[in-house]
């Protein structure tokens, strides 16, 4: 996922009096969201609200409010909802850290929930609720310098008419020479899905790991290879995920090829200073953190603002089995992340997880929290049925919820690389 990427610390030292004195004054303007409906829930009306972890949900929103505390007055006055963030935040920073219950008492004392719908069409399927994909920090192995194993190089962003060459005269070795290549890795099929996540951790033969991110795009048209797939009859939309696509790839070469081609869209990256445990920073230039932090369209969205996801998801196995109810922040974006109820989910890095992110396409609700002194008009006055989760077709381009309470994300093993 596209982003700057600029680590800043947390001033905490801020005291109430002066959290106070820097807040703006609360908003009269309604929030607005395009072809979307919204209606007001109260909290009780969330299911899985009060298991969830929010003091997690609280310090992945202390990452947005990093950013946000730096905005100037003329982008708080231009956005209700960003003024509103502000405001939170304010409250936020000097409250910090909060255990579960008292971050629970936080969300619910300076947000109000919103329920979004819209009917969009995603792929080959139609829904009024969320729209929710998955991506990953993906894991190869690779070398500074080319060699008999890694041939495929991966470029920095070049300069002038370059940055906008087509994919397939790249392929073709249009930058060779150039000494624009970071690194090689292996597989060409692992260099492009690497351009679909927008980041990944390179494991050298020297040993060292080489922290890469998105930098910028050839600005050509995205095209996503799993609808060319579907068109053809070689999967339905329902059998359709990222592995599938792998896996087509794999056993038909030089079709792969040609498919990959299909998808003039090319990204170019930069190296990141980011240690192993560190994870990269999304659009908002604030750390991702995993199983919270969301990728959001930027025009309707604003960056920090919390979301409750309640879906169905393939976490476990591949059918939508698995409850999916968490408070997340919005702090990323996407090429193929379009409209008001449109959201990736982080997953992080590790071996299993792109697997469980690749399958992540299904609907369900998205509620987003409005800071309070945000005005809200309700433009659905009825309440919605609970819609059944739906599989959709999409390519993104990031948990078992019981009863009592939500298990973590499957995590990999401490800097254990991924197999070719």
């Amino acid at each position: 996922m596209p982003g700057s990427r600029a680590r800043l610390a947390l001033g905490l030292a801020y005291t109430l009096g002066l959290a106070a004195a820097m807040g703006t004054a609360a908003h009269a303007a309604a929030l607005k969201l395009r072809n979307a409906d919204t209606q007001t829930l109260t909290y009780d009306a969330l299911s899985g609200w009060a298991q969830d972890d929010h003091a997690v949900a609280f310090e992945a929103f202390l990452n947005s409010c990093d950013a946000i505390r730096h905005g100037t007055k003329r982008m708080r006055r231009k956005s209700a909802i960003y003024g509103g963030l502000y405001n939170a935040c304010m409250n936020a920073i000097p409250a910090a850290p909060l255990d579960r219950e008292a971050a629970r008492k936080f969300f619910e004392e300076n947000f109000k929930p919103v329920r979004v719908t819209t009917n969009q069409t995603i792929g080959y399927y139609t829904g009024t609720d969320g729209f929710y994909t998955g991506y990953w920090e993906v894991q190869v192995r690779g070398s500074r310098k080319k060699t008999e194993e890694f041939t495929v190089p991966l470029y920095r962003t070049p300069r002038g008419k370059l940055a906008r060459l087509d994919r397939a005269k790249i392929v073709d070795g249009a930058l060779e020479g150039k000494d624009l290549e970071i690194c090689w890795i292996k597989d060409p099929i692992d260099a492009f899905f690497a351009e679909i996540q927008g980041s990944l951790r390179v494991h050298l033969d020297t040993g060292e790991l080489l922290r890469l991110n998105y930098d910028a795009s050839n600005r050509k048209p995205y095209t996503p290879v799993g609808r060319i797939l579907i068109e053809r009859g070689i999967y339905t939309p329902e059998e359709m995920t990222m592995e599938k696509i792998r896996e087509y790839m794999i056993a038909n070469p030089d079709e792969g090829k040609t498919l990959r081609l299909k998808n003039r869209s090319y990204i170019f990256f930069k190296e990141t200073k980011l240690d192993s445990d560190e994870e990269p920073d999304g659009a908002q230039g604030v750390p991702l953190t995993a199983g919270r932090s969301l990728a959001v369209d930027s025009s309707h969205h604003v960056y920090g603002t919390p979301i409750w996801i309640d879906a169905k998801l393939p976490i476990t196995g591949h059918e939508p089995d698995d409850a999916f109810r968490r408070l997340m922040v919005a702090q990323d974006t996407g090429g193929a992340i379009r409209g008001a109820a449109r959201a990736d989910i982080y997953f992080g890095h590790g071996e299993g997880l792109g697997a469980v992110a690749g399958r992540i396409k299904q609907f369900g609700q998205f509620v987003m929290l409005v800071p309070k002194d945000v005005s809200v008009r309700d433009t659905l006055a009825t309440p919605l049925p609970r819609s059944k989760p739906k599989t959709l077709i999409a390519e993104a381009a990031p948990t078992l919820a019981a009863k009592s309470k939500p298990p973590p994300l499957p995590r990999p093993a401490p800097g254990r690389p991924a197999k070719d």
